[in-house]
């Protein structure tokens, strides 16, 4: 038999049962065919409770529904045989050409395999980091950089139009009380001293400011306007606006060493001097949904699903900050972003009703639940048993420079990505640094270095791997691994769908064990031809998948290791 094109498995067993279904139990087309995959291996490579359900509303014990299910199933050039299992499981095991299958639509499709067209490019924007230009990026800007390039690329690899946009905080109090820190500075006074402000920034990066800006240095912003400074420690917005460039290009260069790119910067400043909070304000106001009070006025965000009603703008006449992410987020709608996704941490949790709240309040067509958000939790540094707290450079926490110094930038970018983004994450520099399996991004890279190995002893000409025959593939350990190399368009699909990148690092580290385990209990350069050829072509599928795996996460694939 010749099973010309790989199919979607889970779909077809599902209309397998719906047919069945329709015939054993026909007024009961409400029940839902859930395939799964079964955790054990002797348990068939899929399976299905649809009997479980039917029980009920048949009166029948499930175990029978299921025999009568599978009499009724249509025949298929996949299944190898059915079996019941338990209260009333049904288990499918696949033929071995379904298996193989997979490794030879891998083989045709190469760097594409894993990628679908459900996006239908459609527009979709991903903010992240949007750090405010006050200090070094650190390790939780480093999370927020590795979750929100992977979630962008793992969209476009769902063919969405994907924008990553970085929002600058440049402007309130953060950025005031920078320059004044830059000035003391300027002026000779240090933290400690009796002229030190209570909210002033102490890190050493503070001093490296203020010397550039005495010196009259010129440094380049993110969007390319350089900025001089003119040595006048008494010209405060010269220096915030030093400062702010300063930072920004500091900024611009960690993420450059991080290899994560922003198609748009956008100013916070920029909301005020065009008149968009104004804007937003004088809405709130005509729609009736503001009032004031206590001298300040209000939005009434409860009707909206908010526990209070929230400031709007103070009895000092400023407002307050939830006010410039809206109209922010209406400038995201009006580029034509109909889904926004904002990576931001878990401290940003209470701004989330509030934002979407004033978004209905301007009843613009804005749908509810808009934007989406991202929320991640802390990241600790652990080295040496111990927790690293304080960084030379920015005096209170451990910056990204820091982790890209210590492990290299791969380390960083998975172990960032390895876990949910709302679970706690400890940094283990040492496990980062550690040539072992226990080490996950060393033992998937090195199995991918694994393969290229193996191919480089056998020196032939990997072309001809794409139309090798696959049929000597029937042990044990290959159609486990085949099986692992199938569901990858699938894990792919569910982490774009989920906003999940650890779910491809969770894939990657399962594929790689199934390599690995592969390699150390079989020999690839065989005497016999076809079993050689076979297997070096199931290797190459699994190079593959490693490597469009690790792209998606901003990993590379080394050949050596």
């Amino acid at each position: 038999m010749t099973i010309s094109a790989f199919p979607d498995l889970r779909a077809h067993i599902a209309g397998l049962l719906e047919a069945a279904r329709a015939a054993v139990a026909p007024a009961q087309a409400e029940a839902k065919v859930v395939i799964e995959r079964p955790k054990q291996a002797q348990h068939g490579d899929y399976a299905c409770n649809v009997a479980m359900q039917l029980a009920k509303p048949l009166r029948r014990n499930p175990r029978d529904i299921a025999t009568a299910l599978i009499a009724a199933l249509p025949a298929s050039p996949y299944v190898a045989k059915t079996e019941i299992a338990g209260a009333g499981f049904i288990n499918f095991f696949l033929k071995p050409e379904a298996h193989q299958a997979a490794v030879a639509h891998i083989l045709a499709l190469g760097a594409s395999y894993g990628r679908s067209d459900a996006g239908g490019r459609r527009k979709v924007q991903v903010e992240f980091v949007s750090a405010n230009p006050t200090g070094p990026l650190h390790v939780g800007h480093g999370r927020q950089a590795a979750l929100g390039d992977a979630i962008a690329a793992l969209l476009e690899a769902q063919d969405y139009a994907v924008t990553r946009e970085f929002y600058y905080n440049d402007a309130g109090v953060q950025i005031q009380n920078l320059a004044l820190s830059v000035q003391a500075r300027a002026k000779g006074i240090k933290p400690g001293d009796a002229e030190w402000l209570e909210d002033a920034y102490q890190g050493e990066y503070i001093q490296d400011i203020a010397t550039d800006f005495l010196a009259r240095k010129t440094v380049g912003a993110a969007d390319g306007v350089p900025v001089a400074g003119n040595g006048d420690n008494n010209d405060l917005e010269s220096i915030r606006k030093f400062a702010v460039a300063y930072l920004r290009h500091e900024q611009d260069g960690d993420l450059q060493k991080f290899d994560v790119k922003f198609d748009v910067y956008y100013l916070e400043s920029s909301l005020y001097t065009e008149g968009k909070v104004d804007a937003v304000v004088k809405s709130f106001i005509a729609s009736g949904k503001a009032y004031e009070q206590d001298g300040a006025l209000w939005l009434r965000t409860t009707d909206y699903g908010d526990d209070k009603d929230r400031v709007v703008r103070k009895s000092d006449g400023t407002y307050t900050y939830f006010v410039p992410d809206v109209a922010y987020h209406v400038t995201k709608w009006e580029r034509g972003y109909a889904r926004v996704i904002d990576v931001q941490g878990t401290d940003h949790h209470s701004t989330i009703t509030r934002v979407r709240a004033g978004l209905q309040a301007l009843d613009i067509g804005i749908p509810k639940g808009y934007p989406d958000y991202v929320l991640h939790s802390l990241v600790r540094v652990m080295r040496g048993g111990e927790e690293v707290k304080i960084s030379k450079r920015a005096g209170a926490y451990v910056t990204l420079r820091d982790l890209i110094e210590w492990v290299g930038r791969d380390a960083v970018r998975f172990f960032l990505v390895s876990r949910r983004a709302d679970s706690e994450f400890v940094f283990d520099i040492d496990l980062a640094l550690a040539q072992s399996e226990e080490n996950p991004v060393y033992y998937v890279q090195y199995a991918h270095a694994r393969v290229c190995s193996v191919l480089a002893q056998w020196a032939g000409d990997a072309a001809i791997l794409n139309t090798a025959s696959l049929v000597p593939l029937t042990h044990e350990r290959e159609l486990a691994l085949m099986q692992r190399l199938a569901e990858y368009p699938e894990i792919l699909a569910n982490a774009a769908n989920e906003f999940a990148p650890h779910q491809i690092a969770f894939y990657l580290r399962e594929l790689a064990g199934e390599f690995h385990g592969y390699y150390n209990g079989t020999r690839f350069l065989v005497p016999e031809e076809p079993l050689k050829l076979a297997r070096l072509a199931l290797a190459v599928a699994v190079r593959h998948v490693l490597r469009n795996g690790l792209a998606l996460l901003g990993v590379s694939a080394p050949e050596k290791m």
